[in-house]
């Protein structure tokens, strides 16, 4: 470089997520692609939302303890590397992983936590459903009951895992496990509260929340 040249630094705001719904899918090979992504990122990858539904799967994060498996179900249980505790996963409950380089984007994980839980109390909102954070608790409650979970993992600034609201699906794995590691945490989902909003509509609608949270940071 010759003496005094300067080099204008890049920065104008990343571009919005690129949103992909990859319909039913097996969680283990999710994850691993979730991985694989991550690694590979570079400067000018793209940000990307995953939105799908998975086949019956218990889940248990990286500091999880296996006492809050309560019964033994037939279900499998994998140890994963998001934060949290153990949580069910099932058709007709929609999960979006969040696939973002914080760093781009200037935020910090607290703030990204805040951003998700808000998309989906708007989303509630939108239905006449009157959504909250608990303080203490990530995620998202109607009354005391749970409606979404959220668990992250950060690699180099880069997060995966994400969210995932209960639709319309059967909750009843949700007895065998103390959820996200509270006895007797109650459960509820988008149906049992008279929304009508299947699957599909319910992962664009939360996809849209999330993004318009997104770009409001930006």
């Amino acid at each position: 470089m010759a003496d005094g040249q300067s080099v204008a630094l890049d920065t104008s705001p990343p571009s919005p997520p690129l949103v992909r719904y990859l319909g039913r899918t097996d969680y283990r090979h999710t994850w691993c692609e979730m991985i694989d992504f991550t690694a590979a990122r570079s400067e000018l990858t793209r940000d990307e939302l995953w939105c799908c539904e998975h086949s019956p799967v218990l889940t248990l994060g990286q500091a999880g303890k296996v006492e809050h498996l309560l019964a033994d179900l037939g279900i499998p249980l994998v140890n994963t590397d998001r934060g949290g505790q153990i949580t069910y996963h099932g058709p007709g409950q929609v999960v979006i992983y969040l696939l973002l380089d914080l760093g781009r984007r200037r935020l910090k994980v607290r703030e990204l936590v805040s951003a998700i839980e808000q998309a989906v109390i708007d989303l509630l909102a939108g239905h006449g459903v009157c959504a909250e954070r608990h303080g203490g608790a990530p995620g998202v409650y109607v009354g005391s009951a749970k409606i979404a979970a959220l668990g992250l993992r950060v690699r180099k600034s880069c997060t995966y895992h994400g969210v995932s609201l209960n639709v319309d699906m059967d909750l009843s794995p949700f007895a065998a496990i103390n959820p996200c590691g509270y006895p007797g945490l109650p459960v509820t989902q988008t149906r049992d509260l008279g929304v009508a909003m299947t699957p599909a509509a319910a992962a664009t609608a939360l996809a849209g929340h999330l993004v318009a949270q997104l770009e409001s940071k930006q």
